[in-house]
């Protein structure tokens, strides 16, 4: 079985956009419906980073085991993120557009339409770099959005299994009337991976702000991907290449531990800058208390990433999306994550001088410079990979990367069970449950007519 063909209508996933998107085509003299006529029409709807950059799919985080609500907390949220929180079969989402799917479709709408000009429009050779850049975002920003889909909708990636498991809608034209076709899991992967590389060969080695994408940029989601797929030797290849261009490290001795925003958004680390929507109030937020007190002492980012609330427990302030909301959760692309899956990758290929290399480098620059930082050694390859995955987990919380981490560790027999307790009552979501893929919003599934996801 190679795909399973079901109609979409379109209009309800990128229904945000076609105001924005007419106003655009009509914002001529004659005020009449046009289509774009130069490079510089297609990058402005590319430059939009207010919608490109923000509103990724929250519901992984909000699924993961980061963080806790108390009851009274979860009480005063709405209906679907309670629902998400417990990991209930169904109703996870907002009826209408103002959801991740909307918004990740809508962003692959402007991405197709981008790529659909961009060979119409005739450029003159000093205008080639410009052409490739948009026609490399547009690839690159769809690639990364199928792929938020892909984590948060679509199962594990399971090379034994990808032919045959349910993947995600391939919208690859901006044609409202076409039918869409659910792609295996396989080919929804194969086309991530596919847009990434077609961004790799377009798109200039420096960006000139992060929320324009970049060679490294794509060179990082591949990691990211790849690493998702546990295809290590990829993912390998693409942190290295990436790390050959970007491997400089903020200090964290050179932040204010008693800062509100602790990190700049713009800093030596962040190569490419997105943000997830995030619909519960900082302060509601606590952090799990196991991954709290897993940091050592002299570890700065007990200090630079936490804060203390009155009632004893702790938020999340170091977000590196670095705005007056502390609590934000960036999903970019930083070096700190690039350093953390090569050496992953390292370990798992038994190199275990190179793991400890990238691993160290990374946690001295994470360390108090008080005499106290003693390099990792670790007696086995299969140690230095534990200690890889716990330091993975405590750097790069609420990124939106603990839930695909879950799901493909447990593939692996880790065994994470993930439980909460509300209000006397137990909710357990066990390894490898089907609600691991998240159930489609119920609007899109009852006008398009599209299997559910197994619940």
């Amino acid at each position: 079985m190679s795909a399973f063909k079901y109609g979409i209508v379109t209009v309800i996933i990128v229904s945000l956009f076609l105001s924005s998107c007419k106003k655009f085509l009509e914002e001529k003299q004659n005020q009449k419906l046009v289509i774009p006529t130069t490079i510089q029409d297609l990058q402005a709807l590319l430059d939009n980073s207010p919608l490109i950059n923000r509103n990724y799919p929250e519901s992984g985080e909000l699924s993961s085991d980061d963080y806790f609500l108390t009851f009274s907390d979860w009480n005063t949220q709405r209906e679907y993120v309670k629902r998400t929180y417990t990991w209930e079969k169904d109703y996870l989402f907002e009826a209408g557009s103002s959801n991740g799917w909307a918004y990740c479709y809508r962003n692959i709408y402007i991405a197709n339409t981008v790529l659909y000009y961009t060979d119409k429009i005739n450029v003159s050779i000093n205008d080639i770099a410009a052409k490739n850049n948009a026609k490399g975002s547009a690839y690159f920003f769809r690639g990364i959005c199928f792929a938020q889909v892909a984590y948060i909708w679509g199962p594990s990636y399971s090379e034994e299994t990808a032919t045959s498991d349910l993947g995600i809608p391939l919208r690859l034209d901006p044609n409202f009337n076409t039918f869409s076709i659910r792609s295996t899991l396989k080919d929804t992967y194969n086309q991530i991976i596919q847009d990434l590389k077609e961004a790799v060969d377009l798109l200039p080695e420096e960006s000139i702000h992060p929320v324009r994408p970049s060679k490294s940029a794509a060179y990082g989601w591949l990691a990211r991907i790849y690493l998702s797929m546990q295809n290590y030797d990829s993912a390998l290849v693409y942190s290295s290449k990436y790390l050959d261009r970007h491997s400089e490290l903020m200090d964290f001795n050179d932040l204010s531990q008693s800062a509100t925003i602790p990190i700049s958004s713009i800093n030596k680390e962040v190569i490419f800058h997105t943000i997830l929507s995030r619909p519960i109030t900082t302060s509601r937020i606590k952090v799990d208390t196991i991954l709290y007190h897993s940091y050592d002492v002299n570890d700065l980012r007990k200090t630079i990433f936490y804060r203390l609330n009155s009632d004893g427990t702790y938020r999340f302030k170091g977000s590196y999306d670095g705005t007056t909301d502390p609590g934000n959760w960036f999903n970019g692309i930083a070096t700190d994550e690039i350093y953390l899956v090569r050496s992953e990758c390292y370990a798992r290929k038994g190199d275990i001088e190179n793991a400890l290399t990238d691993l160290n480098a990374l946690l001295v620059t994470r360390w108090k410079n008080n005499g106290s930082w003693i390099p990792i050694t670790v007696n086995s390859a299969n140690e230095a990979l534990n200690t890889i995955l716990r330091e993975r987990r405590k750097e790069l919380t609420q990124r939106g990367l603990r839930w695909i981490d879950i799901k493909r560790l447990n593939k692996e027999g880790a065994n994470i069970v993930l439980r909460r307790l509300l209000n006397s009552q137990y909710f357990t979501l066990v390894p490898n449950d089907p609600k691991y893929a998240l159930a489609i919003p119920e609007d899109v599934i009852h006008l398009s007519g599209m299997f559910q996801n197994p619940r």
